[in-house]
């Protein structure tokens, strides 16, 4: 009786904390509202304290005075508690960089085998990584790219979508809802940072608000909680700045925003704190089975080749495009570079394929040898866009992977005050459409397109539109939601291929090929917020197959960030010298070596300092937001490229030249890095509405007989 009133109390503090910020209760996640009354008593008081909870799911920045934490906002001056914790699992890292393309232990057995290899590591495999690694199960994840988190979990939207969409009685139906109510718990242990601002998907008439009601009876179905329409001057007080024109919305307070990187590399983190092995660049080959009933996993192992040749002093280059926007004449290290990636290299890597980095293959007589030979009693199958390849591997040809290309256009934070919520247009055939978000970090993105690549008449080499009539596409329908974007502030682009497949859902399941191989494969949107539900399938299975899965006494859940949050300039440090690291000689904690982004040498130290290797100033961008900001790495303005390479070169004791960069232009859809006034125009050009062209809404609104609400 005693802890039940305590419950009580506790659910109270909860629900008056939210209506003095004058938010709907259900702004509450479900699985919060019910932990307030199932869970133990000193994880009750930690979660649900006034203080712990602000009540704040949306108005602010993620470190930017404070921190999103399982959700809601913490203020600056409670961070030290909240966010960078103390006892995090990085703190047993042992000292010293960590090995080139691999983390600083092994997780063999005595004999050199595992018990589970899993290949890709992207969302769904670090998931399912960190979930074994709660178990004494002998671990190893590969990787083909450059880093975790490569492929397709780089390039979405980095929704924790609740699940109202999905058709019932599939596997996305069956994960999504239940993952969603994971997250404020995982990142109160992760802090890879989680905000929860809830969805509106907008219905401008009566024949989308119908579909609305569809969504809602579906939802239902599904398990999902709190789904209500709004309409109004609600919707308009919840939305300012949205399109007039929108009649209604169904609001979804469960969904939650993330950086999709940043959250793969906390839990590949965390995992490989608690004993996973993890090994980047090695392009799986061959998948055979032993005599001894183990599987023989051949990789690849590559390298950059400006990594393997480069014996250059110096800061080493920046890349970009053809007729860069600034005084390029003055900065010789700003290198031409036109390495597009293509839809096969964005199944393998992305960015951070071996394609796109001009990698070269190391050590065959290694591979020959059997040292790149992995042997496991069990393989994972979670290599995203490349998953029907290793399954053929096994003779397992169940499915084929027909990607989905979606890209993106990111602007800067002067433009995230356009919404508070994630903005769905009513989804369409070929899915939720093409929304408009502000970022966890501020910035508005818009986005996804939806192109089908197996339809391209050419095959998948050979895009059959154009960059502009693509760009045109994603302004023009943003523009439906909210038409007040400057699309001059547009500093960058970016694209993914998800891994959709000709089963039509999700593929968790033992082969029937073999059942010790599991498939984790076809996981395409809504994949991020069904991770985690995911993993506890997966490793369902590998128990069922076998898997001794003993929980481990040691694991260490927790994990402390590698950024801090800023109070504006407080305590910074910014330098003129951009072919230094530290002119002014202040402290590491004080001294800036990203000017946008406010980062500091220390964050980029403390990054280095984790457990997953991390060598080139991409895999720094993901994790401390160095060159991730407005001037996008300018080399005439702060220098932040090459100060980073610096510090990672003084990190890995290598030369700063060895340091990778950022490639251009990758996925990308500008020209150039850094945009021309010209580059702007056509922006701007693309995005107003084409003589002719019928909007969806404009449909509806013919077929009513009615005039456009004014």
């Amino acid at each position: 009786m005693v802890r039940l009133l305590a419950s009580c109390v506790a659910a109270v503090c909860v629900l008056t904390v939210s209506s003095a910020f004058q938010l709907h209760s259900s702004f509450i996640p479900t699985s919060l509202r019910q932990a307030a009354i199932s869970r133990m008593p000193s994880l009750r008081t930690r979660s649900f304290s006034p203080r712990m909870n602000s009540g704040i799911t949306t108005g602010e920045v993620h470190g930017e005075g404070g921190a999103y934490v399982a959700g809601y906002w913490v203020p600056y001056d409670d961070c030290a508690e909240q966010f960078n914790i103390k006892g995090g699992s990085g703190e047993k890292v042992p000292a010293g960089p960590c090995p080139r393309s691999r983390t600083r232990h092994s997780a063999a057995k005595a004999d050199g085998t595992y018990d589970v290899c899993i290949i890709g590591s992207g969302a769904i495999g670090a998931a399912i990584a960190r979930e074994l690694s709660k178990t004494t199960a002998s671990v190893i994840m590969v990787e083909a790219g450059d880093d975790v988190s490569q492929g397709a979990t780089k390039g979405n939207s980095g929704i924790v979508h609740a699940g109202f969409d999905d058709t019932p009685g599939t596997r996305r139906a069956e994960f999504c809802w239940k993952g969603n109510q994971m997250f404020p718990g995982l990142d109160a242990d992760l802090h890879f940072g989680y905000q929860l601002t809830g969805s509106l998907v907008v219905a401008h008439g009566p024949k989308e608000e119908e579909h609305l009601q569809e969504l809602i009876k579906r939802g239902e179905t599904n398990g999902v909680q709190n789904l209500r329409i709004v309409r109004g001057d609600e919707l308009f007080k919840m939305e300012p700045h949205l399109n007039p024109e929108a009649t209604a919305a169904l609001f979804s307070p469960d969904a939650g925003t993330l950086i999709p990187y940043e959250y793969t590399i906390a839990l590949a983190e965390n995992a490989a704190d608690n004993g996973v092995e993890v090994r980047i660049r090695r392009e799986v080959e061959s998948i055979d089975k032993t005599d001894d009933g183990l599987f023989s996993v051949k990789a690849k192992h590559w390298e950059p080749k400006s990594y393997l040749e480069s014996s250059a002093e110096g800061l080493g280059n920046y890349y970009g495009g053809v007729g860069e926007n600034g005084p390029t004449e003055s900065h010789p290290e700003l290198k031409v570079m036109r390495n597009k990636v293509s839809v096969p290299e964005m199944k393998v890597g992305g960015s951070g394929s071996r394609a796109a980095n001009d990698g070269v293959v190391v050590g065959e007589e290694e591979v020959r040898a059997g040292k790149e030979e992995v042997k496991a009693r069990y393989v994972v199958n979670a290599a995203g866009g490349f998953s029907d390849k290793i399954s053929a591997m096994i003779g397992d040809d169940s499915f084929k992977v027909k990607p989905r290309l979606g890209e993106y256009v990111l602007l800067r934070k002067n433009q995230g005050h356009l919404c508070n919520h994630i903005l769905f247009p009513c989804p369409g055939p070929l899915g939720k459409g093409i929304l408009v978000q502000k970022t966890l970090w501020g910035n508005l993105i818009l986005g996804p397109t939806a192109r089908d690549v197996h339809e391209w008449p050419q095959g998948e080499l050979k895009d059959p539109d154009s960059s502009e009539e693509v760009l045109g596409k994603i302004l023009r329908a943003c523009r439906h939601l909210v038409a007040g974007f400057d699309t001059n502030e547009s500093i960058h682009s970016f694209s993914g291929a998800r891994a959709k497949t000709d089963r039509g859902d999700w593929i968790i399941e033992p082969s029937p090929v073999d059942s010790d191989f599991i498939q984790a494969a076809g996981i395409d949107s809504p994949g991020i917020a069904g991770s985690p539900a995911i993993a506890l399938e997966v490793v369902d299975l590998l128990r069922k197959a076998g898997l001794q899965t003993t929980p481990d006494a040691s694991f260490n859940p927790k994990r402390a960030p590698i950024i801090r949050p800023k109070r504006g300039e407080e305590g910074l440090v910014f330098t003129d010298t951009k072919t230094e690291i530290n002119s002014a000689g202040a402290a590491a904690e004080e001294n800036v070596v990203c000017k946008c982004e406010k980062v500091t040498e220390a964050e980029v130290v403390e990054a280095m300092r984790r457990s997953l290797p991390v060598d080139s100033t991409q895999g720094m961008r993901k994790r401390t937001r160095a060159g991730m900001g407005g001037c996008q790495g300018k080399p005439w303005n702060y220098g932040c490229e090459c100060r980073v390479a610096a510090v990672i070169a003084r990190e890995a004791e290598e030369a700063t030249a060895k340091v990778g960069r950022r490639p251009w232009s990758a996925t990308s859809l500008f020209e150039r890095r850094w945009l021309s006034d010209d580059d702007k125009a056509t922006l701007q050009q693309v995005s107003q509405a084409v003589v002719g062209e019928v909007t969806p809404f404009q449909r509806i609104q013919s077929f009513l007989g009615v005039e456009s609400k004014k």
